[in-house]
């Protein structure tokens, strides 16, 4: 009971936030057309310890992120510009502006000097901004994220003031976390959607295969992925978001019937040539472990969109991303709610 209260108690700021956004839309949304083009506000966390592994709250324990979509055209015209370029003057326009918050911890958590041999100790604050450019079927995004990896990213503050509120135990060897250092990533994806089936009851199948990539100072990698949905009003986004490198849906979408849902399912490999949470910091001397250079990744779970506002929730299963990491598979869960204003 008390394993539950503790992850209910981490969820809650966001279930109120949630109830918050779906009060607001209830009255402002009230005549609200389906598909209106509204700006999207997102509010997104994924935890460690949503899991059936023990003991929970390891490796990626948290990230945090809110963020900010425009409506379709209105982006501003260098980015504009450069999707055309990249991808043709096919297709609708958003640009997305963020904030995320990463908090990777080791195994061992409780005790004051870690095994060196156990994942470091590493916080990632950064901002971000996309642009995203769809067609019927595909959704092509490039971003850019620029922060810092190490305490002025806050994780230790963060995290151990969250669990002081809960009643739980710090966690103790911050002091050997990951220096800080400035982080610039660049981000690229495309996702395709393609119909599989619609049932005589109108509920339709479709797979969202992905192809991304991820090139900066914190990682470089790629990440094909595919996804399956089943349910009603398909074409209103490309999937669920998850926090990048994961394969992601992105925050944008634009419901095409009054309620929206589907559930899912998707697989994705990571090809890995570097992780800086894992390697350790790229100018200065600081803790390490060898990466397994792919990644396995399976994810599960459900969206509903209804009055101007998306849930999602993501059960993601991981394989172990370093040499020496304990148990198998790596769990975290991933809320989302986004809210058309």
């Amino acid at each position: 009971m008390l394993h539950f209260t503790r992850h209910f108690l981490r969820i809650a700021p966001i279930v109120t936030a949630c109830l918050f956004l779906a009060r607001v839309a209830a009255a402002a949304g009230a005549t609200q057309n389906i598909g209106q083009n509204s700006p999207i506000w997102t509010i997104q966390d994924e935890n460690a310890s949503i899991t059936t592994a023990t003991p929970p709250d390891r490796y990626y324990v948290n990230g945090f992120h809110i963020g900010w979509t425009s409506a379709r055209g209105a982006v501003a015209a260098p980015l504009a510009t450069l999707g055309h370029l990249l991808w043709g003057s096919e297709g609708s326009q958003q640009m997305g502006v963020g904030l995320v918050q990463k908090i990777f911890t080791p195994d061992a958590t409780q005790v004051t000097n870690p095994p060196t041999n156990d994942e470091p100790y590493a916080g990632y604050l950064a901002a971000t901004v996309e642009l995203i450019q769809d067609t019927a079927v595909t959704r092509s995004v490039l971003g850019a994220s620029v922060g810092v990896v190490g305490p002025g990213a806050g994780a230790e503050i963060v995290q151990n003031t969250f669990h002081t509120i809960i009643g739980q135990k710090g966690t103790r060897g911050w002091a050997y976390q990951l220096p800080l250092e400035p982080a610039f990533d660049l981000v690229a994806s495309r996702t395709w959607r393609f119909p599989v089936a619609r049932l005589p009851s109108g509920l339709e199948i479709d797979a969202l295969p992905q192809l991304g990539a991820m090139l900066g100072t914190t990682e470089i990698n790629a990440e094909p992925a595919i996804t399956f949905r089943l349910g009603r009003g398909l074409n209103s986004d490309f999937g669920p978001p998850l926090l990048r490198p994961g394969p992601s849906g992105s925050d944008s979408f634009e419901a095409t019937r009054k309620l929206v849902w589907y559930v899912f399912c998707g697989v994705a490999s990571k090809f890995v040539g570097h992780d800086e949470f894992l390697q350790g910091a790229n100018f200065q001397v600081s803790r390490s472990v060898a990466p397994f250079r792919v990644v396995g990744q399976f994810e599960v779970g459900a969206a509903i969109i209804w009055r101007g506002l998306r849930f999602s929730y993501t059960q993601v299963f991981q394989t172990r991303r370093f040499y020496g990491q304990v148990g198998a598979i790596h769990e975290y869960g991933s809320f989302a709610v986004s809210g058309q204003f």
